[in-house]
C-alpha cells in the first residue's frame, strides 16, 4: 500500500511530535524522521546526500555565526557582574516609588536583554539580584518572582535576540531587519509591564511597598558602570541599522567590547572567562543541533509538498485572514503549555510560514509575533521554562510564581493585539533601513 507524499509528510510530523513528547533530543528526532521520510519518497542515495550536505552547509553559513557571538557576549555580561550594576542603577532611579523595585527590575531586565539577547540568563541573574532586594522590603513572593520571570522574558524580544536569529535562519530573512523590528514591540511590552505593576500596586498597596529613597547624587553615581554597556549597545545596533556592519560582525565587536569593559572594571578573571566560554559552547552546541535537524526536516517537508497543500487549503478558505492568524497564535500557545515552545516553533515554521505568506502578512511582522509567543510559552503552565528555572534559583515554589504571572500574560496579549492593529510599531524601523 502506497501513500501520497503529503500523507507521508503528515505522518512524519506526527511521529516527530511523538518523539519530542518522549523526550528524544530535538535535533536528532527531526533528523531521523526527515531521513526516513526522504528515503521513502526519493530513495536512499538522495536522502544520504541531504544528510551529508545540510549539516556542512548550515555550519558553514556566515549568518549562523551570529548566534555564538551574541551567546558569548551574553554570558560575559551575565557572569562578570555587570547585571548587578544595571539593577542598582535602575533601583536608585525608581526604587523609592510604590512598586519601584519591581519597576527597577523590569528596566534592568530590559536593558540586560538589549545587550545579551537571551531570556534564561536574565531570569537567573535577576532572580539572584532583584528578588532578595524585594524580599527585604516585604514584597509578595508571588508578585516579585512573577516580575523577574516576565522581565527576563524580554530577552527573547529586545534585540539582539536569539529568537530572531533562529527565525531568520529558518526563513532566510534579514537578521538585521528582524533586530530592528523588535525595538518598538520591546519598548511597548516594557511599558505594558510597568502599567501592570502600577495597577496591581494601586489595588494592593501592601504587595509592593516603596523602597529606600536616594538622593540625586546617588542616582548619578549609580550610572557610572552602565555607560560603557550603553555605548556598546548603541554602537552595535546603530552599526546594523546604518549598514556599517552585519549582525555577525556586530556580535563579534560587541563580545570584544563586553570583554574589555569587564576586564577594565576588574569583573573578569581567568576562571570566570573559561567558565563563560564553556557555558557558551554548550548552549551553542544545543542550538546548532536543533538548526541542523530543522533544515533537514524542512527539506523533507518541501519534498512531501505538505506545506504547499496546507497553505493552498488555508488560502482558499472563505474566512477572514485574522481568524486564521488567531488560530495559529492559539495553536502556539497550547503547544507552549505542553512542550518547549522554541522547539515547537522550529518544528512548525516549515508548515506555518508558507501559510503566513499566502495570507499576505508581512513575514518580518510575523517574526515579532512568533517571538512574543515564545515569551508567553516560557512563562505559562504547566511547562513554563522561565518559571522552573527561577524556582530552582530562588527556591520559590512553582505554583507561587504561576499565581502572580497572569496579569503580565494579559499584558502580552494586549501587546499582540496592538501589534496586529498597528503593525508599524514593528515595521517602522526595518522599513526605514
Amino acid at each position: 500500500m502506497s501513500f501520497s507524499p503529503e500523507v507521508i509528510g503528515a505522518i512524519g510530523v506526527v511521529v516527530m511530535l511523538a518523539l519530542m513528547f518522549f523526550r528524544m533530543w530535538l535535533g536528532f528526532a527531526m533528523g531521523v524522521v526527515a531521513f526516513i521520510g526522504l528515503w521513502y519518497l526519493t530513495g536512499l542515495t538522495p536522502s544520504m546526500a541531504v544528510l551529508g550536505m545540510e549539516p556542512f552547509s548550515r555550519i558553514g553559513d556566515f549568518n549562523l555565526a551570529t548566534i555564538p557571538m551574541f551567546i558569548l557576549m551574553g554570558y560575559i555580561i551575565s557572569n562578570s557582574g555587570i547585571s548587578e550594576d544595571l539593577f542598582r542603577a535602575a533601583n536608585a532611579c525608581v526604587g523609592q516609588l510604590m512598586g519601584g523595585l519591581a519597576i527597577a527590575t523590569i528596566f534592568a531586565c530590559a536593558f540586560f536583554a538589549a545587550i545579551t539577547g537571551t531570556s534564561l540568563a536574565g531570569v537567573v541573574t535577576m532572580g539572584k539580584i532583584a528578588l532578595p532586594e524585594m524580599r527585604k522590603f516585604r514584597y509578595s513572593d508571588s508578585f516579585s518572582s512573577a516580575v523577574v520571570a516576565i522581565g527576563g522574558s524580554l530577552g527573547t524580544l529586545i534585540p539582539p535576540s536569539i529568537g530572531f536569529i533562529l527565525y531568520a535562519v529558518l526563513t532566510e530573512l534579514s537578521i538585521g531587519k528582524l533586530f530592528m523590528a523588535g525595538f518598538g514591540p520591546g519598548i511597548l511590552l516594557t511599558f505594558l509591564f510597568i502599567v501592570v505593576i502600577k495597577i496591581v500596586t494601586m489595588v494592593k498597596p501592601d504587595i509592593a511597598p516603596a523602597g529606600a529613597k536616594t538622593s540625586f547624587k546617588e542616582k548619578i553615581v549609580s550610572l557610572r558602570y552602565c555607560w560603557a554597556m550603553g555605548a556598546i549597545f548603541i554602537f552595535i545596533v546603530g552599526g546594523i541599522y546604518v549598514g556599517i556592519f552585519t549582525p555577525t560582525e556586530a556580535g563579534a565587536l560587541g563580545t570584544f567590547g563586553a570583554l574589555i569593559v569587564s576586564i577594565v572594571n576588574r569583573k573578569m578573571s581567568w576562571k570566570i572567562f573559561m567558565d563563560t566560554v564553556i557555558e557558551a559552547v554548550k548552549t551553542m552546541g544545543m542550538l546548532i543541533g536543533i538548526v541542523i535537524g530543522a533544515f533537514i526536516f524542512m527539506r523533507f517537508m518541501t519534498v512531501s509538498g505538505l506545506p504547499v497543500m496546507i497553505s493552498e487549503f488555508v488560502g482558499g478558505l472563505e474566512v477572514n485572514r485574522y481568524i486564521i492568524l488567531i488560530s495559529i497564535i492559539l495553536m502556539y500557545i497550547i503547544l507552549g503549555m505542553f512542550t518547549d515552545i522554541i522547539a515547537s516553533i522550529v518544528i512548525t515554521i516549515p508548515v506555518i510560514y508558507p501559510i503566513i505568506l499566502s495570507l499576505g502578512f508581512d513575514p518580518i511582522w510575523f517574526g515579532v509575533i512568533v517571538v512574543i509567543i515564545m515569551e508567553v510559552g516560557m512563562i505559562t503552565p504547566p511547562i513554563g521554562i522561565n518559571i522552573f528555572i527561577l524556582s530552582g534559583v530562588t527556591k520559590v515554589p512553582v505554583g507561587v510564581v504561576f499565581r502572580g504571572i497572569w496579569p503580565f500574560v494579559l499584558a502580552q496579549f494586549v501587546g499582540i493585539t496592538l501589534l496586529t492593529m498597528f503593525p508599524q510599531i514593528a515595521l517602522l524601523l526595518p522599513d526605514s533601513m
